[in-house]
């Protein structure tokens, strides 16, 4: 017995899911570097546009969105004819959105580029996408600890591309790191060749074949029952305020710092601590959810949450204490994820999981829409992002309430289906 197999993965697998993770580092990280952009694309600078930081953030609301109304969209063809498609079209149009955005002339154009198509280009090409692949492809005893090492990877490239997508700014200018970037996620369909299905075969076993299964004969059947699920409208309540918080703070957490007097330097690094801290919550939330209830869990993040924003807020700032937060704030960050994604899966099967979790991930992105507009309209109004500040701490009071009553069990009218092949 190799090592591969003593853990449960055969060769093909072990491909698939590092393949999966790097298509998850790369897209994570570089949408993690937009708030870098806020200050060199919106202000006064030689490479400028100068329209301020309103219509940037509204851009990037309606990026969020996109994101979030592509997200069932792919989740659907995901389902119907596998993820790899989606993956590799989705890293096409990331890709040309980034490079678009470059030769953007006024914040219509801007909105369309780094806007929709960067958004619809995460929808296929992001890290979610990859996480349902994974509730989907990998047999269910690895299916936790998959979904951990996704999330965790993820966060990884917050870790590392902020603070080069910052080197990339000052050493290029702005339009030089998104050209950087835009190649970089290029090679996402080459990564997502090792998603395809018949990657499976080699070397599989019958045995390794994952089973498919679901409350409902046709995708039709399972969005009725979600949708007349109250534990499945509590989950997309309870997202959308994750959604809120993670968009907020990736955006206007470094305009903000530069307001208080905080280097960009320092705001690159707390946007990268939030990644590196995250590798850890998230691949010890991925553990946790199989160890104990995820709605539990899930309401435990957001009490914490609450926590230390009320104490970044209440302390003073310095460069310290704003580390601190990145650190603290990233053990709570995509820690959300995997006990999302294993809701889904334990309340209707894995047959439409890529499908019902992009519906619950576009409340999260409808949260991010709200989150990022918020933020710049209310700076544009007051002056301040205090408002928003004091609300995501309420919101997260909120969402640990409404993840209490969530029935943590097969949707109740279930009728299995037969088990078909991976292939």
């Amino acid at each position: 017995m190799n090592k591969s197999e003593s853990l449960g993965l055969s060769r093909a697998l072990w491909i698939l899911v590092v393949c999966g993770c790097l298509i998850g580092f790369l897209a994570f990280g570089i949408r993690s570097s937009f708030g870098l952009f806020v200050d060199p694309v919106s202000g006064n600078g030689a490479d400028a546009f100068g329209f301020g930081r309103e219509a940037f953030a509204f851009a990037l609301a309606i990026q969020n969105l996109a994101w979030g109304v592509g997200q069932p969209l792919a989740g659907a063809i995901a389902d119907r004819y596998g993820p790899w498609r989606v993956i590799a079209g989705g890293g096409v149009l990331f890709s040309l959105g980034l490079l678009t955005m470059t030769m953007a002339s006024d914040p219509t154009s801007f909105t369309l580029t780094a806007g929709i198509l960067v958004g619809l280009g995460m929808s296929g090409a992001g890290h979610n996408t990859v996480l349902a692949a994974f509730g989907q492809l990998l047999p269910p005893e690895r299916r936790a600890w998959a979904l951990g090492l996704g999330t965790a990877t993820a966060s990884l490239g917050q870790f590392l591309v902020v603070p080069l997508g910052q080197a990339f700014i000052e050493g290029y200018g702005w339009a030089g790191a998104a050209v950087i970037m835009a190649i970089a996620v290029a090679s996402t369909p080459l990564l997502a060749l090792a998603l395809r299905p018949r990657s499976l075969k080699a070397g599989e076993t019958p045995k390794a074949v994952t089973p498919t299964t679901s409350t409902a004969s046709t995708l039709n059947v399972a969005l009725g029952q979600a949708f007349g699920y109250n534990s499945y409208w509590l989950l997309l309540s309870g997202f959308f305020v994750c959604g809120f918080q993670l968009a907020f703070i990736t955006v206007h957490l470094p305009p903000y710092l530069n307001d208080q007097g905080i280097s960009a330097s320092t705001a690159s690094w707390a946007i990268a601590l939030i990644g590196l801290f995250n590798v850890v919550g998230g691949y010890a939330s991925g553990m946790l959810s199989s160890r104990m209830p995820r709605r539990m869990l899930l309401v435990y993040i957001y009490l914490a949450r609450a926590i230390v924003t009320t104490a970044f807020l209440v302390l003073p700032l310095t460069n310290a204490s704003t580390l601190v937060f990145g650190a603290f704030m990233g053990l709570l960050w995509l820690s959300t994820v995997p006990p999302t994604v294993q809701l889904v899966g334990v309340m209707f099967g894995n047959r439409f999981l890529s499908t019902l979790f992009g519906f619950v991930f576009l409340s999260h992105q409808v949260g991010a829409f709200v989150g990022v507009w918020a933020g710049g309209l209310l700076f544009a109004r007051l002056g301040s992002y205090d408002l928003v500040w004091w609300g995501s701490v309420g919101l997260s009071i909120f969402a640990a309430l409404v993840h209490l009553p969530i029935r943590e069990k097969l949707y109740p009218r279930a009728a299995p289906t037969p088990t078909p092949s991976v292939a």
